[in-house]
């Protein structure tokens, strides 16, 4: 996948050495100690499961209770390794991110042909992918499952909507018979139509990982703005950050946390007057700079929930 580049746990134990050398920071310390209180906000970050000893070891080091992963095989003994590094290091996994098999084209041109299960093609390899999943989650200790499910047509009555929804039925059904969640990750559509998707299939089951970057960067709505509409259904937070975009066949550009036009601020205020209890899990698709940019953007966030 070119445009999403899943944050490997091997790029977090790069990090360690200068985290551990700012011991004289005080937020820093205690942020990365657990003792910072951020009230019933938790933290996360992304992984990529190859080894889970190792990868899950490092999630632990690096100061994150909580993980989203993308895992590279659905088999019992690789839930059974993720279920023992999770209780040996005393993280939690939150959901497991299942997209595939096939080509994802992560933009406004190609993407609407591509991505999840509103194209045609590749629909029943995905279902049975998201239904293997289904069933690792339930084995290795996963809430839910997270996707992309693709360009959402606005138009309720289109006819790949309404394949769609059947489709998700099915796909959600079993989901609720394995007590998981399913989780739909924003961007490609407005959020009113995801909410309307939502209330059309149907199940108790459905809920929403909000990514206020890609919000920005598919120019589909004011992050603050899809919160608000959404904020019923929301158990996660992706932290990313981005601006709309200018060249309309181009996603809009990503920036570091706080440079961009999200108004961070202004979601963490909302997600705390609502009782938000759920996890931030920070994204980086950045290339460059992430030593920094995870220790940076924790103590920021951390920051604003202190301050409301």
């Amino acid at each position: 996948m070119n445009r999403r580049k899943f944050l490997s746990v091997t790029a977090i134990a790069s990090v360690l050495p200068s985290v551990y050398t700012m011991g004289s920071n005080h937020n820093l310390t205690s942020s990365l100690n657990g003792k910072k209180s951020t009230g019933k906000i938790t933290f996360g970050v992304i992984a990529n499961i190859e080894n889970p000893e190792v990868d899950i070891k490092q999630v632990r080091e690096f100061g994150f209770d909580h993980f989203q992963a993308s895992v590279k095989e659905f088999t019992p003994e690789m839930a059974q390794k993720i279920v023992a590094a999770c209780k040996k290091y005393a993280v939690s996994p939150v959901a497991l991110i299942c997209m595939g098999p096939g080509p994802y084209e992560w933009n406004p041109v190609d993407g609407p042909a591509t991505i999840g299960l509103v194209p045609r093609k590749y629909r029943t390899e995905r279902i049975q992918h998201l239904k293997d999943g289904i069933d690792f989650c339930k084995a290795s200790g996963f809430s839910a499952v997270l996707a992309h499910f693709g360009f959402i047509p606005e138009n309720p009555k289109d006819e790949l909507y309404l394949e769609f929804i059947e489709l998700m039925k099915g796909v959600a059904e079993y989901a609720l018979k394995a007590g998981i969640d399913i989780y739909f990750e924003t961007g490609q559509e407005t959020p009113v139509t995801l909410l309307r998707t939502i209330k059309d299939i149907g199940t108790s089951n459905l809920f929403i990982n909000l990514d206020v970057g890609n919000l920005l960067l598919y120019g589909t709505a004011n992050p603050l703005d899809g919160l608000r509409i959404l904020e019923k259904y929301v158990k996660s937070l992706h932290a990313k950050d981005g601006d709309y975009p200018t060249d309309p066949h181009q996603l809009g550009k990503e920036y570091p946390i706080p440079e961009g036009k999200v108004d961070f601020p202004g979601i963490v205020s909302r997600l705390k007057n609502n009782n938000f209890s759920g996890c931030i899990v920070i994204e980086n698709e950045l290339s460059t700079n992430s030593k920094a940019y995870l220790q940076k953007t924790k103590i920021y966030l951390e920051s604003l929930i202190d301050q409301v």
